[in-house]
């Protein structure tokens, strides 16, 4: 038998304070062949953030700059900054047959799923809004202004879950890395992941 399995893209999203980013942390420390793309943004980083890891900090100019070249497959503002995500490094783990995850907004995620039809998205929410506020509230990285923007937004957001191909709730870390991983592995074996499939049948049988 022999074959060959298509990339697969990962897109996660959710408010802000849903998750996201601590699920896929924890499923690329366990699949070290798995992939992420780095998004660009016009944010300052935080204090646990890495440049060039965790996002590609730039400012309005050099974004503005990577834009008019057309280096995003999709962009948005989202919470009064700027964010974008590179063609070239997502197409590169594509043609390389890579599990990639995405972590962007509704907003983005619209867009890829009109450019990568095959692209499995996430949509990943708290169990309630208050459980949101108090992430956002215990993470002391926002001004109130800000949380209030954040909190805002995430009302929108959640309008757009049905548009997503799973919903998953994160009530415990543990859990909900298990079931992203989970959908990781059915998707993966997806009739249509397969490529040049062959069964080798012999010449005689039995």
């Amino acid at each position: 038998m022999s074959f060959e399995k298509k990339g697969l893209l990962i897109v996660l999203s959710s408010p802000s304070g849903g998750g996201k980013t601590s699920i896929y942390r924890r499923i690329l420390q366990e699949h070290p062949d798995y992939a992420y793309s780095i998004s660009v943004t016009t944010r300052s980083p935080r204090k646990d953030e890495q440049n060039d890891k965790d996002y590609h900090f730039v400012s309005d100019r050099e974004f503005e700059e990577l834009k008019a070249k057309g280096s995003f497959i999709e962009w948005a503002n989202v919470h009064n900054y700027k964010y974008g995500t590179l063609k070239q490094p997502l197409f590169d783990f594509l043609s390389l047959r890579k599990v990639i995850f995405l972590d962007i907004d509704v907003q983005g995620t619209m867009n890829i799923k009109e450019q990568i039809p095959d692209s499995v998205s996430i949509f990943i929410l708290p169990p309630s809004f208050e459980q949101l506020k108090q992430r956002l509230i215990e993470r002391k990285t926002d001004s109130p202004e800000v949380l209030n923007t954040r909190l805002k937004n995430a009302i929108e957001e959640v309008s757009f879950w049905s548009e997503y191909d799973y919903l998953v709730i994160n009530d415990e870390l543990e859990s909900t890395v298990s079931t992203v991983e989970a959908i990781v592995v059915a998707e993966l074996n997806r009739v249509n992941n397969y490529e040049n499939f062959n069964w080798e049948i012999p010449e005689k049988t039995i």
